[in-house]
């Protein structure tokens, strides 16, 4: 949707709970999946003619093999908790973007179907047919969620909206009901290694022209190797990394990381994408194959150790499905975790007193952090509760001089999501993610006039895709957003030096 055709909400000191609108997004959806995208994954590539029974029994598949879902579906009592925590309801004023009002959407079919007062007394308890209307309801507030979570550290049953989402979307690709900007990233995995289906040639390229682009800025060989056997260490990082900025800036960082450590790292051309958006679709085969991509990978290449990049969704499977996924991994050194994160990873090394920083060299700047959805509610780092929030901030403060948090209630556990995530970022959503960015862009522009804060950073592909579209429309600047290990990048004093840097310097001398 063009940026002129919806009014960009305004920001405001405080993110206020919004008169309700009904109806107000009815008409957001995003593009359906069409039979080439539909089929790789093993889906229908059509609405199939008895869909309702079909979804009716994929339905009741999912709360045979999921107790969570009956219990989710079960045990709200519309305490009004969760009404005005999500960031969707809060940018658009639909009260089916609340997530009670969302979670009712598959609630009132579930009574109307698989319990006993539903099939006698529907009206009196809610209960539903599913229809061609529902389903399209279905569609379109089942892709207005970004499967945050946020909703449920205020619900006082744990209600995850999430999982129900999730569900719903299992349902409607399972009859050709599929939403095309997620299928057909996960077709292109499974075709190429990634999410942008960039072949082996491209990443080869890009990764020598990173090579030559630090030694320029530098002087020292930095190496970004890739199907490298025997190395120590693979980075399995989001796709976005290899070619778009911010992300890009990261992962010259992570390369500088692993120089000083002086480990051995590689890339893989067959799994060269950290992001799982299987888990966004609800298909945990889906996710399992691409995940067991990276089981593959470890394998042909003899790795001793996996390490992920900054990517929100990629860290949520990573920690919370790979074992269980794709393992076991016995094959790998049990002297470290499987997974580990690239924050861990630097983290352990400032711990160590082994890296060296001139923080100054970011004193252009004043940061503050967006903690990401999946990272802050779905994973941990390290080894102490509350990792996931203190691990990258001691990063930024290890690498940069002046940072600030935003307000307290906007952050850690209770952060707002940025308004892309759950595979809504896609253009065709523009309306959408614009608007559910608000709380964010409120919080963002505080600390930026309380503070004198220039630049957010953030571990997230997805967050920082996001912020670099949207913050324009907030009158901010897209380069305001920025990769965490891109604040490492600026200030790491590259101290250990190769054969080759120093042929290299001989020659200089020999010159002068």
């Amino acid at each position: 949707m063009a940026k002129d055709t919806f009014a960009v909400p305004e920001l405001t000191p405080y993110t206020e709970i919004p008169k309700i609108q009904p109806g107000v997004m009815a008409h957001s959806a995003p593009f359906k999946a069409k039979e080439e995208f539909q089929t790789p994954l093993g889906y229908p590539g059509e609405l199939v003619e008895d869909w309702q029974q079909k979804a009716i029994a994929k339905m009741g598949e999912l709360l045979g093999k999921y107790r969570s879902l009956r219990v989710y579906l079960d045990a709200c009592v519309k305490c009004g908790a969760c009404t005005d925590k999500c960031h969707y309801f809060l940018g658009t004023s639909d009260p089916k973007n609340m997530p009670v009002g969302r979670q009712d959407l598959m609630r009132k079919v579930y009574r109307r179907y698989f319990t006993l007062a539903g099939k006698l007394f529907p009206k009196l308890v809610g209960a539903v047919d599913l229809t061609e209307e529902v389903l399209n309801d279905w569609y379109s507030y089942y892709h207005q969620c970004s499967q945050c979570r946020r909703c449920s550290v205020f619900c006082p049953y744990g209600i995850d909206t999430a999982e129900i989402s999730m569900a719903a979307r299992e349902i409607m690709d399972s009859i050709g009901v599929g939403q095309k900007y997620c299928n057909e990233i996960i077709g292109k995995v499974y075709k190429v290694g990634n999410n942008l289906g960039l072949p082996g040639p491209a990443l080869r390229d890009t990764l020598q022209g990173l090579e030559e682009d630090v030694y320029d800025a530098t002087g020292v060989r930095v190496r970004y190797p890739i199907d490298e056997e025997g190395a120590e260490i693979l980075l399995v990082t989001p796709s976005a990394d290899f070619f778009a900025e911010p992300h890009i800036d990261g992962l010259i960082g992570y390369g500088k990381v692993f120089h000083e450590a002086g480990v051995s790292w590689t890339l893989s051309s067959y799994a060269s994408e950290a992001a799982n958006f299987g888990m966004f679709i609800g298909s945990y085969e889906n996710m399992r194959r691409i995940a067991l991509r990276i089981r593959e990978a470890a394998l042909q290449l003899k790795v001793k150790r996996i390490i992920f990049g900054e990517c929100g969704h990629a860290w949520r499977v990573a920690y919370s499905f790979l074992n269980t996924l794709a393992g076991p991994w016995d094959f790998l050194d049990p002297r470290y975790p499987v997974p580990q994160h690239i924050c861990e990873f630097t983290y352990d090394l400032i711990q160590q007193g082994k890296l060296t920083f001139d923080k100054s060299e970011n004193d252009d700047k004043v940061i503050t952090f967006h903690d990401s959805c999946n990272v802050a509610r779905a994973s941990r780092m390290g080894n102490v509760p509350g990792g996931q929030f203190e691990i990258p901030r001691a990063i930024i403060r290890a690498t940069c001089n002046h940072f600030y948090d935003m307000d307290e209630d906007t952050i850690r556990d209770r952060t707002f999501c940025c308004g892309g995530g759950g595979g809504l970022l896609t253009d065709d959503l523009m309306e959408l993610r614009v608007k559910g960015a608000k709380p964010r862009m409120d919080a963002l522009n505080n600390v930026m006039q309380e503070k004198g804060v220039t630049h957010m950073a953030a571990i997230c592909a997805i967050c920082k895709t996001q912020f670099s579209k949207v913050l324009p429309y907030y009158g901010m600047e897209m380069d305001q957003v920025l990769s965490l290990h891109q604040l490492v990048s600026n200030a790491i004093v590259l101290t250990r030096r190769t054969a080759d840097d120093d042929e290299a310097q001989d020659g200089l001398d020999d010159e002068d």
